[in-house]
């Protein structure tokens, strides 16, 4: 089986310990994703919708950079580091995924980084 590393031109350079994402088996593996800026690298929005729509554009664009898209994302792991956010991000999330969402999961951030209320993780057909 092959693999090939997935990067994105128009997100900062990953760290040398992950990739954007991983193809293989037919599908695109993104790694768990922040609301950074591509232009400036840092951390985007104070609020979680903010945050959230922010990690989605940068998911986006690695997904474009794998020759596909949020549509075809099956599966979705949400690392939220406050569990009273899960109302806000809900909210832009429908407006990502309107109809037919992926399969969903969520998780508490393990790390705590100053500002950051959420990662996000995601499976796409490739």
């Amino acid at each position: 089986m092959s693999r090939s590393i997935v990067a994105s031109e128009h997100l900062p350079k990953a760290s040398p310990y992950f990739s954007h994402a991983v193809k293989a088996a037919g599908l695109v593996f993104v790694s768990g994703t922040g609301p950074y800026s591509p232009e400036t690298g840092k951390m985007v929005g104070d609020t979680i919708q903010e945050q959230t729509a922010q990690a989605l554009r940068n998911i986006s664009a690695i997904l474009s950079a794998a020759g596909t898209s949020l549509d075809r994302v099956v599966s979705a792991t949400v690392i939220l580091a406050d569990e009273d956010d899960f109302a806000g991000m809900n909210e832009e999330w429908l407006k990502w995924f309107p109809l037919d969402p992926p399969a969903r999961q969520g998780a508490k951030l393990p790390v705590r980084v100053p500002g950051l209320r959420i990662s996000i993780a995601m499976i796409a057909e490739g």
